[in-house]
């Protein structure tokens, strides 16, 4: 059963990490407090967000719907109540990109793929999220490659797969990363397990698949 400390202490790591304006916190409280769901994340970030708010989140977060019905029903809890009530859920995935230049990188998937700029970290940035419809992509500056390029390309190693709906769209999104300029790995292809997919390199050589139905 989950200690009622415990719990305090969630909603003040969550106030902090809204003060500190923390974006992955953004989307657990978009998901989870109806009034935000229409937000994006610096809209959710910009907001104010007290104390109240957090704890209001922590309780639907094990199933009560205000901080107050958590702390009288928390006690009654039985153990199956509490596995069926707390059981986390992923809200969202956001694959991680390695990049030499934050700007370059970002100019790639403005200008070529018809991403927006979510948001940027530091000065100079050296962290960004980048979205496009439901895809999000953050893009981490690294030193160094972090993996061997040959082995990349022969293994066929995806750093990140979007799909969409339909096989009109998969055709559609090829044609238009094509007028880009993009560099293709894999042109538009058919695959025998039923899908229609591409593959394009950004500038640090991250393969990205875009993949549809086939028909």
């Amino acid at each position: 059963m989950p200690n009622f400390e415990n719990l305090r202490k969630q909603a003040k790591l969550v106030l902090r990490w809204h003060r500190d304006r923390y974006y992955p916190v953004a989307a657990q409280i978009r998901a989870t407090l109806p009034r935000y769901q229409n937000m994006t994340d610096p809209e959710v970030l910009a907001d104010s967000f007290k104390l109240s708010d957090a704890q209001e989140l922590v309780a639907r977060q094990h199933g009560f719907e205000s901080w107050e019905a958590l702390k009288t029903g928390l006690p009654t809890m039985t153990d199956h109540a509490e596995q069926t009530l707390t059981r986390a859920v992923i809200v969202a995935a956001e694959p991680e990109l390695f990049v030499a230049n934050i700007k370059a990188s970002l100019d790639f998937f403005t200008q070529k793929l018809g991403f927006a700029i979510a948001f940027t970290y530091g000065e100079p940035p050296f962290y960004a999220q980048v979205k496009r419809d439901g895809a999000q992509l953050n893009l981490k500056c690294v030193d160094s490659p972090v993996i061997n390029p040959e082995l990349r390309d022969r293994e066929e190693l995806l750093s990140a797969a979007m799909t969409v709906a339909t096989a009109i769209e998969i055709k559609q999104l090829f044609l238009e990363f094509q007028s880009a300029n993009v560099t293709f790995f894999q042109t538009l292809k058919k695959q025998p397990w039923g899908a229609r997919n591409f593959i394009i390199k950004d500038p640090d050589g991250n393969l990205l698949l875009f993949a549809g139905p086939a028909d």
